[in-house]
């Protein structure tokens, strides 16, 4: 069975939720088109943004194998994230609604 990790982007000091969700929709395009096989391998996004020490954030559930690659992509794009706990893993029956949705493919 799959193994993912949970991935969450951290929205840069005084950026507004706003602003951080474009500048995420930017980054995931750019991956979608660019490296469409990392992208297959996030397999869910957290329906609601975050809030941690006053900065949004979002999470992701990323297969376990690709989450050195996509983390190497957020900070080559600029963008933030807590770093991955590689032991704290799910399962995709974990993610569900309402909580989370799976990304279209």
């Amino acid at each position: 069975m799959t193994e993912y990790v949970c991935l969450t982007a951290v929205a840069a000091a005084g950026e507004s939720e706003a602003a951080f969700k474009a500048r995420l929709t930017a980054f995931w395009t750019h991956l979608l088109r660019t490296n469409p096989d990392q992208y297959e391998r996030v397999y869910a996004e957290a329906t609601r943004f975050g809030v941690d020490g006053g900065r949004a954030t979002r999470q992701y559930l990323v297969e376990a194998g690709a989450a050195g690659a996509v983390t190497a992509e957020l900070a080559a794009a600029g963008v933030e994230f807590v770093p991955v706990d590689p032991d704290d893993t799910y399962t995709k029956y974990e993610a569900t609604s309402p909580d989370w949705f799976q990304l279209d493919h």
